[in-house]
């Protein structure tokens, strides 16, 4: 689904979440790391970073991005490609996390029971997901999908994401038998240069629905579309353009005994 190019362009604001996500997981000495939809693989990387005797292990369902982030492999660093759905770890995980992946599945909820049971006696799940699914940089493709011109080609790729509320993920895992901290943030970024809105969705949001148009006429025509759309919902500034930005997180850490 993601561009590994554009998606570069704001490493920054998209690994903030990342590591204030990590800073409430409170392993000391874990033994078993897994990234669960690792993308390029630098913030795997910080994993291995944070806790120099343990084996990271990251995975993601796009060949590209794990093309980037083989470039990170190392010794006690390794990555493959996996489905989300699919993926079973080979042991027990000491620290389990997922950042701004889960969001495309629809149905995640349903993994997560597997993923706690997954997790060694007092292992961590750490999970960070995107909010932004009523905001106008999300409500104006789904529009575009659904409308008369596109509708035909477009209109299932314009189906709405469900990502819960801090509480109801809390519910979620304390009924697995975690102890949960579940929070969320609204992030403003300061978006440069003009079309930063389209800039930051064209690698997430936008991606599949331009694979889908392909180069040329059609691609261009949609676009265009999007950017009067978003300039009007996001006017850029002075000093560039402001962008809200929520994510919900989610730190559980599982009982004592296998749940």
């Amino acid at each position: 689904m993601w561009d590994p190019a554009v998606y570069h362009r704001f490493a920054g604001e998209r690994a903030r979440p990342f590591f204030e996500l990590l800073a409430r997981v409170r392993a000391d000495e874990p033994q078993y790391v897994v990234d669960a939809g690792c993308g390029p693989g630098e913030l795997t990387a910080e994993l291995a970073r944070r806790w120099p005797d343990a084996e990271v292990h990251g995975f993601d369902s796009s060949p590209a991005m794990i093309g980037k982030a083989a470039a990170h492999a190392a010794d006690r660093l390794t990555f493959e490609v996996a489905d989300l759905r699919e993926w079973r770890p080979s042991r027990p995980v000491d620290v389990l996390v997922s950042n701004a992946v889960l969001h495309w599945l629809p149905d995640h909820r349903d993994l997560l029971p597997a993923w706690v049971a997954a997790l060694a006696p007092g292992g961590w799940l750490a999970i960070g997901v995107p909010g932004n699914f009523d905001e106008p940089s999300h409500t104006t493709v789904r529009a575009l999908c659904r409308s008369p011109r596109w509708r035909d080609r477009l209109a299932d790729l314009g189906e709405y994401r469900s990502v819960g509320t801090p509480a109801e993920y809390l519910h979620l895992l304390a009924g697995l038998g975690c102890r949960v901290d579940a929070w969320e943030t609204t992030y403003i970024h300061l978006l440069p240069g003009e079309d930063a809105v389209l800039g930051w969705i064209s690698g997430t949001v936008l991606r599949p629905i331009l694979e889908r148009l392909g180069e040329g006429p059609e691609r261009e025509a949609f676009l265009a579309e999007c950017r009067t759309a978003l300039d009007a919902a996001y006017p850029r500034g002075p000093h560039g353009t402001p962008f809200p930005f929520r994510r919900v997180f989610v730190v559980a850490q599982a009982g004592p005994h296998d749940v």
